[in-house]
């Protein structure tokens, strides 16, 4: 069409429909391509850390500042780890590095198949799994017998998994390695899977589609309602989310009456139905690790460990 033709108002009207549908369809790929590969999203990771920071005592906050003075000894430039929100996506940063870290992958999952009965600790053999790790962190975090860089690292760990265990596709899923294997389109944007959208784009619109900030300080009655609770009690919220709520959510059937589909789409309705819940993991996430931050950094305040039940 050349520089001087005159669009009729048809035209004009549809040329500027498709240009919107482009720029929205832009908007949203843009927020579904992180600048690296993060579990629940480098957004999500961070958020959880700024909610746990702006409800930990002042001495924790103290603490944890001291511990992140220890970040060169590490080794790991290419990760920072200069404040709490670098440690919530630390793990996820070094594990690329798979042939100094490859060992740590099986430590951010531990899937339960949505139709059988939760165990939290199956399928973890040697505590290889999330349940077992943020137990573990905590302790050598806890352990002021080890030396700074050590307990840096455990932090680290720790708040990561704290995050992990709350997404529910890191604990509950249908045969398809937590979703990864379901192609899904989120609203117009098609080729992505379930776990990608519960990663990224969904815990992006549940952090900024909240009335006021979901990074604040909690009154006593907000954290008595989010907190509370072990890590195979969260595992367990998660892999009963994902039961619920994350695959029939996104198939519009009960799971677990038969076979899923390979593909499938997340409508605007869905979408909206599925905020609240990824709002509310992601609140617990912060508040809870809040609390495992506090009782840390508390001398005495943790038990010895009692044996395991399968």
């Amino acid at each position: 069409m050349g520089a001087g033709t005159i669009r009729s108002g048809a035209e004009m009207s549809l040329f500027a429909k498709t240009a919107q549908a482009i720029a929205a369809l832009a908007l949203v790929v843009t927020t579904l391509v992180p600048s690296q590969v993060f579990a629940w999203g480098g957004y999500g990771h961070r958020t959880t850390g700024e909610i746990a920071l702006a409800n930990i005592r002042p001495e924790t906050r103290a603490a944890i500042e001291k511990l992140l003075k220890y970040e060169k000894p590490l080794g790991t430039p290419e990760c920072p780890l200069a404040t709490l929100q670098d440690a919530t996506v630390w793990p996820d940063c070094v594990r690329r590095t798979r042939w100094r870290w490859g060992y740590t992958a099986a430590w951010h999952y531990r899937t339960t198949p949505i139709c059988e009965d939760y165990r939290a600790f199956a399928n973890c053999s040697g505590g290889n799994c999330v349940t077992a790790q943020i137990e573990r962190n905590q302790r050598l975090l806890a352990d002021e017998s080890l030396p700074a860089p050590i307990r840096l690292e455990a932090l680290a760990f720790m708040v990561h998994f704290v995050g992990d265990i709350h997404m529910p596709l890191h604990s509950g899923d249908k045969d398809d390695r937590g979703g990864n294997d379901r192609e899904t389109a989120y609203g117009i944007v098609p080729g992505l899977n379930l776990h990608r959208i519960w990663d990224g784009a969904l815990a992006e619109r549940a952090i900024t589609s909240t009335d006021g900030p979901i990074a604040r300080r909690y009154s006593p009655e907000e954290r008595a309602r989010y907190s509370g609770g072990e890590p195979a009690d969260w595992g367990r919220e998660s892999w009963q989310t994902a039961r619920d709520m994350v695959y029939p959510n996104a198939f519009d059937t009960d799971p677990c009456a038969g076979d899923l589909p390979d593909e499938t789409a997340l409508t605007q309705e869905d979408i909206v139905e599925a905020v609240p819940v990824a709002q509310r993991r992601i609140k617990q996430a912060g508040l809870r690790m809040a609390d495992m931050l506090d009782r840390a950094f508390e001398p005495g305040a943790l038990p010895e460990p009692e044996p395991r039940r399968r």
